[in-house]
């Protein structure tokens, strides 16, 4: 019981010792997140959309 008892104390300890970051920088990471995911995607879809397009004149003609 004693291995467990230290384990906990030791996971409770790092916790405190956690520096959480504040509403403003995760505001800003959140967007930041965001912002490369929607321009990732739009560049992925234009690359999906011209790739069916030269598959489509390449193969129906």
């Amino acid at each position: 019981m004693k291995p467990l008892n230290s384990f906990t104390k030791g996971i409770a300890a790092e916790f405190r010792e956690i520096k959480w970051p504040t509403r403003k920088e995760t505001m800003r990471l959140v967007l930041t997140v965001l912002g490369f995911s929607i321009g990732v995607s739009i560049m992925l879809g234009a690359a999906d959309y011209i790739f069916l397009r030269l598959m489509d004149g390449f193969i129906i003609k």
